[in-house]
């Protein structure tokens, strides 16, 4: 496997991070995931402002140039046999601190991108829908006023375990509420549902990750003219929804047709077992903004 480590192209063997790292020791880093269409990374820009808002945060002096990644991005895809479509990582570590607790910036960030093919999407899974499963894991609180993708990811693997443990349906995936049993996100997603002819997300203010294909999906709903509310709700709610989707950069937009409770209670499933209008329309919208040929099974 080719990486792309502080600017070069090496074989993923030869790249060598210091054990006094920040992001090994503290876990003092970032990271963005998203993907590429037909070789060109979806809202890279955006992805990028929110890297060097949560670095200069953490008082990491690194500044992302879009034009110089995205080139990066292609060399390294390009390296691993992927030119068109492929999942990407670009990772930025605080770089070697000494042992101790700084009190001064972090001059020299490591970076590094990475890249895989896109994990292939269960069959039919963007018509007939996955399974949302309810989670005990409790959503973290985050350690900054703004949830900040970061290298503490331990709360999101806790959550996984957690769901690989039940009869979760294959595919399906964890749904985390915040401490006072408010929806928050997903374990790699953020939540949607549409009630009362609005769509409707989780607001950031509980603790949620700033998704970027929320905020355009967000965008999206807004100019198709769905009313659109951002707000604190709980898990009677959703079984009451119309219709439920979760989104990231890979998956895009994947509707949830079947919401688990928890102790194997009844599984309730959306009317139809189906993609709603609503997802079905905002997915075509952002497939069609991001410059993608929908598969067959869509």
């Amino acid at each position: 496997m080719k990486i792309a480590y502080n600017g070069a192209v090496v074989s993923a063997g030869d790249a060598r991070i210091s054990a006094f790292d920040h992001g090994f020791l503290y876990g003092m880093g970032l990271f963005e995931t998203f993907r590429t269409y037909g070789g060109r990374p979806y809202l890279l820009e955006r992805h990028l402002r929110r890297l060097a808002e949560g670095c200069r945060e953490l008082r990491i002096r690194y500044e992302p140039d879009a034009e110089r990644l995205e080139a990066l991005i292609r060399r390294t895809a390009e390296a691993n046999g992927l030119p068109g479509d492929a999942y990407v990582r670009l990772t930025v570590s605080a770089g070697d601190g000494g042992l101790g607790l700084p009190a001064g910036d972090y001059e020299e960030p490591q970076e590094l991108v990475m890249v895989k093919p896109l994990p292939a999407a269960a069959p039919g899974l963007y018509e007939r829908g996955r399974e949302l499963r309810l989670l005990r894991t409790p959503r973290n609180t985050p350690e900054l006023a703004t949830r900040l993708k970061s290298l503490h990811y331990m709360n999101c693997i806790a959550a996984k375990r957690e769901l690989a443990d039940t009869d979760a349906a294959p595919g399906a995936e964890g749904l985390m509420l915040t401490a006072d049993g408010r929806l928050a996100e997903g374990i790699v997603s953020n939540l949607f549902f549409v009630a009362d002819g609005e769509v409707r997300t989780p607001s950031l203010d509980t603790g949620i990750l700033p998704g970027i294909t929320r905020e355009r999906v967000l965008e999206l709903a807004q100019a198709a003219g769905h009313p659109v509310r951002e707000g604190r709700w709980s898990w009677e709610a959703l079984l009451e929804a119309d219709e439920v989707w979760t989104t990231n950069s890979v998956q895009e937009l994947v509707p949830v047709t079947t919401l688990a409770g928890l102790d194997g209670e009844p599984a309730h499933p959306r009317a139809g077992r189906a993609a709603g209008p609503v997802v079905r329309e905002l997915l075509a919208q952002y497939r069609e903004d991001a410059g993608s040929r929908p598969s067959a099974d869509t």
